[in-house]
């Protein structure tokens, strides 16, 4: 049971967000033995993706204003006299200013029940019933040929879902995320998505709320939307630690741009440059002029020495590029601010957009299917298979400080058990206001639209697509619009799902709506005008702003021991190279000998030591119960086991 912990840890985590899943990882895999616990009831933390109507759970409980004030303080009785207690937080604070839309009829709903849902889990602290549900099994993704397998030798290399079930979230000692297992036999050809239609353009098929709510199980809807660089340190890292088994991707195939009203398509390699019909010939020589300098700038500093202390867009004013050239490097494939970014850091990022393409198909980015949740499960996943713990619904009411060596020695759980431990890795969330009084926090905006068409409809409706929309006034921000259709198993058929992203300056609705208004329709399908026509439409929506933690100093935080580390949640950036350099950095700073997520020895490698192999008495042993028989038999084992490396 979940209230029957051992009592000692190497490391203690708190929070499942993708920082803290990665050090979990990275630390089970070189032997410490790991806690890891989360008050919330699923993986994630902000990093989390819900089907329709868990995201519509996860909207009223922060709509809702919960008074704590009457909060048990029964766990300080526990804390000794040479002890000092840091509160942790038991409400979540990172979210703010939720506002959702129905754009159809949403009295319609009114008892609709979800497709396939599970029955109704009893109230936390109820006693469990007899015969557990199974976990849900996801549907395999339609064989469409851009479904890349990450690998170190012919990355190119297509293949189905190795891992297409996610783990039911819940609570309880030991549990693995991402465990369940794949469906065993292919879809049939009903359930297979079907291929684009010749007459691409026809009007989109009517989608009514109650069938949003019917398919809600077909949506898994990011809190947080990234792509993931082909290049970038975190495919580095899945590929290194072979996380990558766990999870699946597609290929973001279009970059598009907005210019002068319109939503266009981005060349971006040298055969879309001399394919593009919207370029001249001259301008398509100058493009590839100027990519092809910015992939080796560093060996020409005379062409950029007297423009270091301009800006980018000044910088590309003196390259006799066209307006339209200018637009699409600078918003589109260098994507940096018009007014802030210098010229090295557009050359920079340019660089780094062009040295992805190529790897797995004509694009830099990769998205993961079922969303971009998945990630921190997969890494959830390798801790447990190394023997990792994991508690969900656990909160955790204080740290444990000793007065004598300044360090945390503990913590204590809503159940009252003491936990000690050597290292506290804390997700900022928890972190109490006295802690954080002095840090200055940012705040991200975010939007969540489900469409009924593409905002550049081509001749194949499964695309993945990335815009940038400059912007729309003196003092905004750019806004970044990633745009997924439902063979990325993230919502259901003949609708899109359309993340909306930028720093805040006001509310996530003040900050995004105008930007809505130019590329959708929001118009009641009764008071549609005729210009709106050619516009998708937006059947549902709903704006928030999440607290963007990134870039805080350890040393803002009052009162935190040394070895007491604090992960920050998701950043506005569109990768996600914060989240894994906060994760190794903290990791050497704890064990500055140790590799960081090592490859996983090989099956045959594995030694099981025969006493360790022996069930434990407390249940909570993952470990096989007899010694297997063969190598095949080794390297299909989740449990986890014991390794030697000579």
């Amino acid at each position: 049971m979940a209230d029957n912990l051992p009592t000692e840890f190497d490391v203690v985590v708190v929070g499942t967000g993708l920082p803290e899943s990665i050090i979990a990882a990275a630390c089970a895999r070189s032997g410490q033995r790991v806690l890891h616990v989360d008050s919330r009831n699923y993986y994630g933390g902000n990093w989390a993706s819900f089907s329709f109507s868990g995201l519509l759970s996860w909207i009223k409980d922060n709509q809702q204003k919960t008074d704590l004030s009457d909060e048990c303080e029964d766990w300080r009785k526990l804390i000794l006299e040479d002890e000092e207690a840091i509160p942790l937080s038991s409400k979540d604070k990172t979210i703010q200013h939720v506002e959702d839309f129905c754009f159809g009829d949403q009295d319609s709903a009114e008892g609709v029940e979800e497709a396939g849902a599970l029955p109704k889990l009893p109230a936390f602290g109820a006693p469990a019933a007899q015969e557990e549900s199974p976990a849900p099994e996801k549907e395999s993704p339609a064989a469409e040929g851009d479904s890349p397998r990450l690998e170190k030798e012919n990355p190119a290399v297509e293949s189905p879902a190795e891992e297409a079930a996610r783990a039911a979230a819940g609570d309880g000692a030991g549990a693995a995320p991402g465990s369940a297992a794949a469906p065993s036999t292919a879809p049939q050809p009903a359930e297979m998505e079907t291929a684009p239609s010749e007459n691409a353009a026809q009007e989109p098929k009517k989608i009514t709320y109650s069938q949003i709510v019917r398919e809600g199980r077909r949506f898994n809807i990011d809190l947080v939307s990234k792509l993931l660089y082909s290049r970038g340190l975190l495919i580095d890292l899945l590929i290194k630690s072979n996380v990558s088994r766990y999870a699946e991707f597609k290929n973001a195939m279009r970059v598009l741009a907005f210019r002068e009203g319109k939503v266009e398509q981005v060349p971006c390699s040298r055969a879309d440059v001399f394919n593009s019909r919207q370029l001249t010939m001259v301008e398509k020589r100058m493009l590839m002029k100027f990519l092809t300098f910015c992939l080796d700038y560093e060996q020409h500093p005379e062409e950029y020495q007297d423009h270091e202390n301009s800006t980018f867009a000044q910088f590309l004013q003196t390259r006799k590029l066209t307006p339209s050239l200018q637009h699409f490097i600078l918003h589109s494939i260098a994507m940096v601010s018009e007014t802030e970014s210098s010229t090295l850091e557009g050359l920079q990022a340019t660089k780094k957009f062009l040295q992805c393409l190529g790897r797995y198909g004509n694009t830099p980015f990769l998205f993961p299917l079922y969303g971009q949740g998945e990630i921190p499960q997969c890494f959830c996943r390798l801790c447990a298979v190394f023997g990792g713990i994991y508690c969900l619904r656990h909160a955790v009411r204080c740290l444990v400080l000793d007065r004598a060596s300044g360090r945390c020695k503990a913590i204590v759980d809503h159940f009252g058990q003491r936990i000690s431990a050597n290292y506290f890795i804390v997700e900022d969330s928890y972190l109490s206001e006295s802690t954080c009084t002095n840090v200055c926090y940012r705040q991200i905006s975010r939007a969540v639209l489900i469409t009924d068409q593409s905002v550049l409809n081509t001749d194949s409706e499964q695309q993945v697509s990335l815009l940038t929309v400059p912007p729309l006034g003196p003092g905004g921000a750019a806004v970044c619009v990633i745009e997924l259709c439902s063979s990325t198993m993230t919502c259901m058929k003949d609708t899109y799902l359309v993340h909306l992203t930028c720093p805040s300056t006001k509310t996530a609705r003040e900050d995004l709506e105008p930007v809505v208004q130019k590329l959708f329709n929001l118009t009641t399908e009764k008071d549609t005008e005729n210009e709106e026509l050619e516009k998708p439409r937006v059947l549902w929506a709903v704006y928030f702003n999440m607290r963007d933690s990134s870039g805080v100093e350890k040393s803002s935080y009052a009162g935190l021991p040394s070895n007491v580390y604090v992960c920050s949640g998701p950043d506005s950036a569109l990768g996600n190279d914060c989240a894994v350099k906060q994760a190794e950095t903290i990791f050497r700073e704890m064990f500055p000998t140790e590799e960081f997520c090592p490859p996983p020895p090989n099956p045959e490698d594995i030694i099981y030591d025969e006493d360790e192999i022996e069930p434990e008495e407390s249940g909570l042993n993952n470990s096989p119960e007899t010694k297997p028989k063969s190598s095949a038999e080794e390297s299909s084992s989740e449990g986890a086991a014991v390794t030697k490396e000579e």
